[in-house]
Parts: C-alpha cells; structure tokens; sequence
C-alpha cells in the first residue's frame, strides 16, 4: 500500500494525489494535537466523484458533537478507550458505518484476524455511553474556559483551540460540530523542553498521561510522548514544537484546574524532587 500525507485544511490539495489506485481518503478532525479542521462534507464530495472511500477519526469530537457519516463519510473510526468509554479503563476500539455490504467485509477481516473485544470491555464502553452526553458537554465547557483563560496568560504563546473565531477552521468547526471540546494545546512563550517540563512536574489535578477523554484532566507533551519518534526537523516544521503541550480537560470544577495550571504555568523555582521524579504514564 502507498500512502500520501496531505495538508488536508484546504481540501483542494487532495485532489492531485488521487489517481486511479486510489481506494481510501483517511482524515481526522479536530487533528492531533493542532486542532486542525477537516471539511469532512467537502472532503466527501471529493470521495465520493471518483468512488473512494472516507474514514474519519472521530475520537476527539465524539458522536455527540460530530457525526461524520450525516457529512458524507463512509466509515467512522472511534478510539473507544477516550471518551466513549470514558473512565480510563477500558482499552477497546469500533467502526461505524451505514452500508451493509461495507459492514460484512469489515466484520470478516475483524472475525479472521481476531480482533474481538471481551464482554467486560464491552460493558465498560457500554457504560460509558450512558454518560456521554453530560460528560461531553462539561469537557466542552471547561474546554471554552481553560482555553480563553490560557489566551490571557502572559507566559503562553499560541493556544489551539478550534472554539476560538479567529481559528483558521472555526467556520467548518461551527457548521459540523455541536460544541468545540475539551482538547487544547498550547505553547509557552519560552519555547524549551526545560519550561515545558518545568509545567509538566508542577500540575497536580492535570496527571501526565498519553490518553485523553477520560473524566479527570490530563496533560501530555508530544515532543517526549506520542511524537518523540518523529525527527526534530519535521516536528518543529509542523507545528510540534519544544514547549507543545496537549490538554484533555476533564469535568472537575474549572476553577480548580484554571488554579493548578496557574500554578504550574508561572512557576521558575526548581520543583521538588518528588515532583520532578513523576514519570509519564501510558493509558
């Protein structure tokens, strides 16, 4: 197989790369970690002219602020182990579709390469959905919060949040997501690994984790977590830069966790060695 990356926020710059092999378009928004947005019907309607599939991403909107397959996609990709499951405790994954012919072949690659989830996994997502709703609209209110708060700090550079209006995608974000979210990322103005970690070390509601979507507030530092594999170069070209730091803001009171990034955000003393000695934790 042959892939093709592409800056899909203009969706024009697809085209070029589609030729006659073409079988799928994968996409995801709002993108990890930018917050990048996706017109997912634009995008769609690209597809669907030259017959081509389109799978979209949908864990960091969640089916109740997005619904990929309403816009014209054909698969919808969900980690279940964030939000629709949670609480942290489940490690699970779906697709969803709406064309029977799509959903048999799918379910026998899933049946023959043993991809089945057990009934304990599937009541912990199913648990999870009965939820969904409230939780998501707390992490999207705290998100709105967290996000403007972070805007007024002097020690804070950029801040990625697509509910801002002047966010390069705001106006397709408003148009197919019901509310924003809780999924923030942020630099510092001091751009080094030494200030992003002196934040890191100093939060004390925000734990240091790589997952996201669970009801208590985590913070991850991309150029050391999920995207330490990719060359400095290319990271810092994309935007990932040194003191990049990915929020999933959960759904305790807000001012609460307004108070531990203040904390964390404007301290320049050396930590404590108990705070410097916290290691990340993959979820």
């Amino acid at each position: 197989m042959r892939f093709h990356f592409v800056d899909m926020q203009d969706v024009n710059n697809i085209k070029p790369h589609i030729n006659a092999n073409t079988k799928l378009i994968w996409t995801e928004t709002p993108t990890n970690p930018m917050m990048n947005i996706i017109d997912i019907k634009a995008v769609a309607d690209i597809a669907k002219q030259k017959n081509i599939l389109v799978c979209v991403d949908n864990t960091f909107a969640s089916p109740y602020l997005q619904n990929p397959l309403d816009l014209g996609a054909d698969i919808v990709l969900h980690s279940a182990t964030k939000y629709l499951g949670g609480h942290s405790d489940v490690v699970h994954g779906c697709l969803i579709m709406n064309d029977a012919v799509l959903e048999e072949k799918l379910r026998f690659i899933q049946n023959s390469c043993g991809a089945v989830p057990g009934p304990q996994d599937c009541f912990l997502v199913l648990r999870g959905l009965k939820t969904l709703h409230i939780r998501m609209q707390r992490h999207s209110e705290n998100g709105e919060k967290i996000a403007n708060w972070l805007r007024s700090n002097p020690r804070v550079d950029k801040v990625y949040w697509c509910g801002f209006q002047d966010h390069p995608g705001y106006a397709v974000a408003k148009k197919q997501m019901r509310s924003f979210g809780g999924m923030i990322s942020f630099t510092l103005k001091d751009d080094s690994m030494e200030a992003a970690n002196k934040v890191l070390s100093s939060t004390k509601l925000f734990s240091l984790a790589e997952s996201l979507g669970g009801v208590e507030s985590l913070i991850g530092h991309p150029a050391s977590m999920t995207h330490a594999s990719i060359p400095r170069e290319d990271r810092i070209k994309n935007g990932l830069v040194d003191s990049l730091m990915r929020l999933s803001v959960g759904i305790e009171d807000v001012d609460d966790l307004i108070e531990d990034l203040d904390n964390a955000i404007g301290k320049d003393q050396q930590q404590s060695k108990t705070n410097t000695e916290r290691k990340a934790v993959t979820i």
